[in-house]
């Protein structure tokens, strides 16, 4: 595949086509079957332009950003956006992206650069950035299957630039990402990446699945948008692999409240986690560097049909930039026998 150089601002009006493709592993596991993607569809990550969002979506998107944001930076902060999907392409991909973007200029929390090529993750080239933001990346998204020095590099800066003091934060399918496909999440393929995302991809209800989203940590600056409160909303909801996620290595900020689901929908899932915990979104420190993670984002309605989901995402990049303090302990206290629900 042509790969092109970058990086770009997603809306500086470069919609060049980019072609997402499955690529080989570099692993001496057999990885799973390709997922069959659908045709193309009008518009956003699963277009003939993927890199561009639906131009209905971004208005809707902007106005409901919040105007400010909870901690003033710093120092002038720079985020990296990157929509790669080397597994299953999400349409909501170039929205996601798009939001990051106009939420970093309109709060002036951050400026940022958006990419769709692994090829920017260099050492040298990510000096420039406090943190970089994973919108949707599937399957092994830095490798290059005819480069295994290169893939080596590109881990390597990845896990020096969190482990060394910077921000990494994901939505949705950024926990979709270096697991074999097998029933039940398969294995890790890179286990190093597995810990730090938190969990990866098992299973998930699909859109528009309704939930009611609970408020583990009410405390904590990243959740107090919510104020306590429970909410209900719609999106295609993941599940982990059992051994995967695991409050003692993540702090839990929101997950779903089981008990309000539906016996049919609970009944989905095969094989249902045995603990029927499921997260939704959380944070964790990994070295002098912090990670968050939200699981919600498959459906571009995310982004525009709840201000308060925009406001937590807004003080998760807040708090993986270094500028808005949290609790990152684990959940789970060393020690404790049952988690913090």
């Amino acid at each position: 595949m042509k790969t092109r150089t970058l990086v770009v601002p997603l809306l500086a009006g470069v919609c060049g086509l980019t072609l997402i493709t499955f690529t080989p592993r570099l692993t001496a596991q057999q990885p799973p079957a390709p997922q069959a993607q659908p045709p193309l569809e009008p518009c956003g990550g699963r277009s003939g332009q993927p890199e561009v969002p639906c131009p209905t979506d971004v208005p809707k998107m902007i106005a409901a950003l919040p105007a400010k944001a909870p901690a003033t930076p710093a120092k002038p902060r720079k985020v990296l956006v990157l929509g790669r999907a080397a597994g299953w392409a999400h349409s909501s991909r170039p929205l996601a992206a798009a939001t990051i973007t106009e939420m970093g200029k309109k709060t002036g929390a951050w400026t940022s650069d958006t990419t769709y090529d692994a090829a920017a993750f260099t050492a040298d080239n990510l000096k420039q950035y406090d943190a970089i933001f994973l919108a949707s990346t599937t399957g092994e998204f830095l490798n290059d299957p005819n480069d295994a020095a290169a893939t080596a590099a590109r881990k390597k800066a990845f896990l020096d630039f969190i482990r060394n003091g910077k921000g990494i934060a994901g939505i949705h399918a950024a926990s979709d990402s270096y697991h074999s496909g097998a029933p039940g999440g398969g294995t890790p393929l890179w286990p190093e990446w597995n810990k730090i995302i938190g969990g990866y991809f098992k299973f998930h209800w699909n859109w528009p699945t309704p939930i009611t989203v609970k408020i583990d940590d009410p405390a904590s600056p990243i959740t107090a948008t919510f104020k306590g409160k429970s909410f209900n909303i719609n999106d295609e909801v993941y599940t982990y692999a059992q051994d995967s996620f695991s409050r003692d290595n993540v702090h839990v900020l929101t997950s779903i409240d089981y008990s309000m689901m539906s016996d049919s929908d609970k009944k989905k899932e095969n094989p249902q986690r045995t603990d029927h915990d499921y997260a939704l979104s959380w944070i964790r420190r990994e070295g002098q560097g912090r990670l968050f993670y939200e699981a919600l984002g498959h459906h571009e309605s995310i982004y525009y049909d709840n201000p308060q989901i925009l406001e937590h995402i807004l003080a998760g990049m807040q708090y993986v930039l270094g500028d808005l303090k949290a609790d990152d302990s684990p959940s789970v206290k060393p020690g404790s026998k049952t988690a913090n629900k």
